[in-house]
């Protein structure tokens, strides 16, 4: 028996190293990539603006590198900057990964640059309820201001512009003469018109439905054909970092407007108070926040450099007493140079607001008119300390002025001497003038009488 227990006990060793060798092989052996598809959601909510541009290029590099089947640009803009479209669009074409725009939620829009954006997609879709068009770029000359639309340069945008749409509508077999007329004419259509008129591929009430209805289909990418796999696939929604979203923030014009004044104000309380330090600090970081946000838009320069020049009038009146001339001149050069701000960018979906304009600018006169008032009533004011202070200051005859003697003026005992003769003691006196240490005083119910004597 013992040689048979043995055996056994030998093949159930055997067996048992066979099961781990086995499930170790298993662990070990590479798993077929037969992973559940994922696709990448970037949201467009908001201006197209550089840092817009930025984001959508990052997210879709992402998506490239964790082999994402597709990417999704879930988008509501009004608009924005020519080159920051470009960018977007480039980025589009220049994807092996297919794009799919997706004008969303209801209510939302793809207007002006979001035009050109949903016709570069791989698949354009919309949610029910969203519109699409005006998509007429806005010429600014030099100095910021939108040219006449008889303009010859403003004709060579337009048709730049044409050009542009109409080469995308025909690499993605979308309608090109639709196109045209949004450019030319700004039109704009409904999701179900944009179906209709083959603007778009398809609409859809939500996301998932968006991915059920164009898996299968065939797109051609940078990387050649690609058949979506978007049935059933994770989504992974990729937002704006914290620095991207507080930089998108300030792009908004308006913004920029309000930091830009509220920057020249610190800069002056900090010039006006010298060693106040933090006025100067936060000033400066809000100026070149603005800085930053209006150089990536297409504002009227001369506008920034006349609300500079008006703060830099109020700094002046600080210091030469121009008797409010200089602040009245400083608050008109900001008004200017706001308006002139605003109106370089009428017309366009970077727009500043006329309320905040108007706002900013009653707040900022107030304030300084306030400033020069109270200077004004200051350099007006008679002194109230040192020896300046005495002058018009009430005392009593101590000692009998004859013409000289004593006399005891803010709880101290002054020599004084009487151009109006003798004083007896307990007179009451005012003071009206010093030489040296020694006073000139009048008795208080007879210094109306002074002139005439003095010119006697």
């Amino acid at each position: 028996m013992a040689p048979m227990q043995r055996h056994s006990s030998r093949h159930r060793v055997t067996a048992l190293v066979a099961v781990w060798l086995l499930a170790l092989a298993v662990l070990l052996t590479p798993r077929a990539s037969a992973q559940t598809p994922h696709v990448r959601v970037l949201e467009i909510d908001g201006p197209i603006t550089p840092v817009m541009a930025t984001y959508v290029d990052r997210g879709l590099r992402d998506a490239e590198r964790s082999g994402a089947a597709a990417v999704v640009l879930r988008m509501d803009t009004p608009g924005g900057l020519s080159s920051a479209m470009d960018d977007i669009t480039a980025d589009i074409f220049s994807s092996p990964v297919p794009v799919i725009v997706y004008v969303a939620p209801s209510g939302a829009r793809a207007g002006s640059a979001g035009v050109y954006i949903t016709y570069a997609a791989h698949i354009a879709a919309m949610a029910p309820s969203t519109n699409i068009g005006s998509a007429t770029p806005v010429f600014l000359d030099e100095s910021g201001q939108a040219q006449q639309a008889d303009d010859a340069m403003t004709k060579k945008v337009v048709n730049d512009a044409v050009a542009k749409i109409r080469g995308f509508a025909e690499a993605r077999g979308r309608n090109a003469d639709w196109a045209e007329r949004a450019v030319r004419e700004a039109e704009n259509i409904t999701a179900q018109q944009a179906l209709e008129l083959n603007v778009i591929d398809l609409i859809a009430p939500d996301l998932p439905t968006l991915l059920e209805a164009v898996d299968g289909r065939t797109v051609e990418t940078a990387a050649g054909t690609v058949t979506l796999q978007t049935r059933g696939a994770e989504v992974r929604t990729t937002g704006m970092g914290l620095g991207e979203q507080f930089f998108q923030l300030i792009s908004d014009p308006s913004i920029a407007y309000i930091l830009l004044s509220l920057g020249m104000l610190g800069l002056f309380l900090e010039l006006a108070n010298p060693g106040s330090i933090l006025p100067g600090v936060i000033g400066g970081i809000f100026v070149l926040l603005a800085l930053f946000s209006l150089g990536t838009l297409d504002v009227n320069w001369a506008g920034v450099l006349l609300m500079g020049f008006g703060f830099l009038l109020f700094i002046i009146d600080v210091y030469v007493p121009s008797h409010g001339v200089l602040t009245i001149g400083g608050v008109i050069a900001f008004a200017l140079g706001s308006i002139m701000l605003m109106n370089s960018t009428a017309g366009t979906a970077m727009q500043i607001s006329k309320l905040v304009v108007a706002t900013v600018t009653i707040l900022v006169s107030a304030f300084f008119l306030f400033i020069v008032g109270s200077v004004a009533r200051a350099q007006m004011r008679r002194p109230t300390t040192g020896r300046e202070g005495l002058v018009g200051a009430i005392g009593t005859v101590r000692e009998a002025l004859a013409p000289h003697g004593y006399v005891f003026v803010e709880g101290e005992l002054w020599r004084a001497s009487s151009p109006a003769g003798p004083l007896e003691p307990g007179t009451a006196v005012r003071v009206i003038g010093i030489e040296g240490l020694e006073l000139t005083v009048m008795p208080a119910e007879a210094e109306q009488a002074l002139p005439s004597q003095q010119s006697a």
